[in-house]
């Protein structure tokens, strides 16, 4: 992808009107992109390397949220991830117009009432049966986190990133995991946790980079679910994503570590 010239009030009412509604943009989400534009594309560059605590002060917020918002703005496709260090972040910054849903990010289901599309991106995978199963099946029978093989009443879903800490029931935050992973990584980040399970002898070297490999990749949103549109999953998940479901369902909360069961 190459620069090119920036209309910068073209760009901001496209942000705006367009960008903040279709991605619901908090307030802080708003302020983290509108930052890293400000000193990337409107300097004419691609790419800003950069650390969490200078964009937090730059924006006046505290670090915390801004990584969290910074980790939402990826999932979104509104940064491009080039690089990830303990020294900071290489990303790419996208403008609004370059922003689309990516190849199989919209799924085809059919409703009662004809066909339809639902993205992907912003499907709540709590939701239903359905949903919850597309999740399991995508780890194809084993603990994200300690690789052991489970049994279908023996799992259950985790958040990598913990509810308490904003995060998402997108295919993105959520994984097949053992009730005792999920029980013993609380509120803890994925890697943190994976790094333990190694310290424990629980995971080889290669196991552990395999899985924070796998990390990275879900984050990026490349670990898609298979959902099929020709069976009862379609049904659920028409339900679901427009609101014929209204009944919850029990999720991997925390801070009370009770595992969603499957059912």
């Amino acid at each position: 992808m190459k620069n090119k010239t920036i209309n910068a009030g073209q760009v901001w009412k496209e942000f705006e009107d367009s960008l903040v509604p279709r991605l619901r943009l908090s307030l802080l989400d708003r302020a983290v992109y509108s930052h890293l534009f400000r000193h990337s594309r409107l300097e004419g560059r691609l790419r800003i390397r950069f650390s969490i605590p200078w964009l937090a002060r730059g924006i006046r917020a505290s670090a915390t949220p801004t990584r969290q918002s910074v980790r939402r703005l990826i999932e979104h496709g509104a940064l491009r991830l080039v690089e990830r260090t303990k020294a900071g972040h290489v990303v790419e910054v996208r403008l609004p117009e370059e922003i689309r849903p990516a190849r199989g990010e919209a799924i085809a289901v059919v409703a009662a009432n004809g066909a339809r599309r639902v993205n992907l991106e912003e499907t709540d995978f709590l939701q239903n049966h359905a949903l919850r199963r597309a999740i399991h099946a995508r780890e194809r029978g084993r603990c994200f986190y300690c690789m052991r093989r489970l049994r279908a009443r023996m799992r259950c879903l985790d958040h990598v990133i913990p509810r308490v800490q904003m995060g998402r029931n997108s295919y993105r935050n959520l994984v097949s995991s053992c009730v005792e992973c999920n029980s013993l990584k609380g509120e803890r980040m994925a890697g943190d946790f994976l790094r333990r399970l190694f310290r424990e002898g629980k995971l080889t070297t290669a196991e552990l980079k395999g899985r924070l490999r796998a990390l990275e990749e879900l984050a990026a949103g490349k670990l898609r679910p298979e959902i099929q549109d020709n069976d009862r999953r379609a049904a659920d998940l028409v339900k679901a994503s427009f609101g014929a479901e209204k009944s919850g369902s029990p999720s991997c909360l925390k801070p009370s570590h009770s595992p969603q069961m499957p059912p």
